[in-house]
């Protein structure tokens, strides 16, 4: 495998992060490969997911929202030799539209991945049972790829000891509230976000908001009702998801809803308390060593992220 081309329709920083155990996962298998990413959105590998340092390359064929347009159809070998870029050897489809798949199978390629329209546009037959793309790879393959994780170690230095200078005890407990997706209805109540905090101040824990700099109005409000509160990234000329994933490190223990942040927590792998309504918490929740989750679908039979309490959350921690 000389070239392994990953694609991925979905836009959200938290849709990039799910992939990194995917991609590091093949890159410590493939060794001498090279890997390239090809989105459908913005490429956050090169942006703002870059201090990561996942080592994967940009295939860019100039053209906007990639697999979202029926004339790519035409375009997109075209567009490919043009650059006299080398045939892939693997392509991988990380989404299951139909339309896009079409689109994406048309750049050359000796081997094509794929668990659109159950699995048809694999060039490999295989046992495809599982959800997760790294175990239909191995069958897809024929070999067993070992799980690798994304180590917080790795992390710059510069991010760690901001993150310790910052969270510099070991009683906080982090909270993400907001959420980037405007589109559906996945944050919880505010309020009850901070009945929840002004719990675990009693218990003599330290409540942890990560919250943007510009959430001026929701800052104070919550500054009002929980004096013991923090907001490090408040404190901090770094703005970036890798000092997310370094001051998560320093947490007890981190509850939040489904959004970007959650994913970022994730990386540092530890103890997480997620909030699902409306979104597939089978499908996005994070797949790490100690998580719990609580899902409004499961509990009340509702789509609605409302409907859980603050009780229900509560007795987990």
């Amino acid at each position: 495998m000389k070239k392994i081309l990953f694609y991925n329709s979905g836009g959200g920083l938290g849709d990039s992060i799910q992939l990194f155990t995917l991609i590091l996962s093949l890159k410590n298998h493939f060794k001498e490969s090279e890997f390239y990413y090809l989105g459908a959105h913005e490429n956050h590998f090169q942006g703002k997911l870059k201090e990561f340092n996942i080592g994967i390359k940009t295939l860019d064929l100039g053209l906007k929202y990639f697999g979202f347009r029926w004339w790519h159809f035409l375009a997109a070998k075209r567009k490919f030799i043009n650059q006299n870029l080398e045939k892939i050897d693997l392509i991988v489809d990380l989404q299951s539209k139909l339309r896009n798949t079409i689109i994406l199978n048309k750049i050359p390629h000796e081997h094509f991945y794929s668990s659109t329209y159950g699995f048809k546009f694999c060039t490999r037959k295989a046992e495809y049972t599982s959800k997760d793309h790294l175990e239909n790879i191995s069958n897809f393959l024929n070999t067993n790829i070992k799980i690798l994780k994304f180590n917080k170690n790795n992390l710059d230095e510069k991010y760690k000891s901001e993150a310790k200078r910052l969270l510099p005890d070991n009683n906080y407990i982090g909270f993400s509230l907001t959420q980037g997706n405007v589109y559906r209805k996945k944050s919880w109540p505010i309020n009850k976000f901070m009945d929840l905090a002004t719990k675990i101040s009693e218990k003599n824990k330290i409540p942890v908001f990560f919250i943007e700099k510009n959430e001026t109005e929701l800052i104070e409000k919550i500054k009002f009702k929980i004096p013991k509160a923090l907001f490090p990234e408040y404190h901090s000329n770094i703005s970036c998801p890798a000092l997310v994933t370094a001051l998560s490190s320093r947490l007890s223990l981190a509850i939040s809803i489904d959004n970007g942040i959650m994913h970022m927590m994730s990386l540092a792998n530890v103890p997480m308390i997620v909030l699902f309504g409306p979104t597939d918490s089978e499908k996005f929740a994070p797949k790490i060593d100690k998580i719990k989750i609580v899902d409004s679908k499961k509990i009340y039979k509702s789509n609605n992220i409302n409907t859980i309490t603050v009780h229900d959350v509560y007795r987990l921690i």
